[in-house]
């Protein structure tokens, strides 16, 4: 199962498309009457779609760190975490330059 991994490529995978999931999660439930490259338009444009949707879509690698810090596969949860760091700052970079 992969939850037993423990290593820093499975947590940077993991931190990839887990806000990536997030992302599809929101777009279906909240915006499903735009297509999806009107939403991604939208997201990309309004800095307070960008803080809101951002956020969201981050909380998928919350709880993927909070599970993997549950087990203690460190390795995993560092992958996670740096990628999220990284998610983070490029959500503030796209607020800025909006």
């Amino acid at each position: 199962m992969i939850l037993k991994k423990d290593n820093l490529r499975l947590g940077l995978f993991l931190g990839l498309i887990g806000p990536i999931i997030g992302l599809v999660v929101i777009y279906f439930v909240s915006f499903s009457s735009l297509s999806f490259k009107e939403f991604l338009d939208y997201f990309m444009h309004d800095n307070k779609v960008i803080t809101h949707v951002g956020t969201l879509s981050l909380l998928a690698n919350a709880l993927l760190f909070a599970i993997y810090v549950h087990f203690d596969k460190s390795e995993t949860f560092k992958g996670i975490f740096i990628i999220t760091l990284l998610y983070g700052i490029g959500i503030l970079v796209l607020k800025l330059f909006n």
